[in-house]
């Protein structure tokens, strides 16, 4: 059966779209100032990868996801019940942001499974690796905060 690439693609928009609200509210919740811009890039990456992922849609004659998906909380790990808690530490924010970019991960390496053509594979294989990074770097400061606090 025929990959629906349109579909793939449009499930990565709700992906980068959900990061994208996940790292601003990082953004407003954080302390420390460099998280924050950290946050914000993140964020801004996430945006920037959702509006070439709609254009690759567009092309193929599809229309583009707009939004986030509906769970995207769920999906995604973002945006849960503890963001509306107050004083969340920045700890806590970074492994909530970590929680995200796992599920960001597996859905970027589900699509690159898929049969997709040469042009769209390497959109999604490049933004695949810029998530890896985003991964590693966020769970690399989790790791720093979680070593500060004892």
């Amino acid at each position: 059966m025929a990959t629906n690439v349109v579909s793939v693609l449009n499930e990565l928009v709700e992906t980068s779209k959900d990061g994208e609200k996940g790292f601003m509210k990082a953004a407003e919740d954080a302390h420390d100032d460099q998280l924050k811009m950290l946050f914000r890039s993140s964020a801004e990456d996430c945006s920037r990868g959702a509006r070439e992922l709609q254009d690759a849609v567009q092309t193929l004659g599809g229309k583009p996801e707009t939004g986030g998906s509906m769970s995207g909380a769920l999906h995604r790990g973002w945006v849960d019940v503890k963001s509306a808690v107050a004083n969340r530490s920045d700890h806590a924010i970074l492994a909530e942001c970590e929680k995200g970019e796992d599920v960001a991960k597996k859905r970027y390496h589900d699509a690159l499974e898929k049969d997709l053509p040469a042009d769209v594979r390497a959109i999604v294989e490049r933004q695949y690796q810029g998530v890896l990074q985003t991964h590693d770097r966020v769970r690399d400061l989790r790791d720093q905060y979680a070593a500060m606090k004892h």
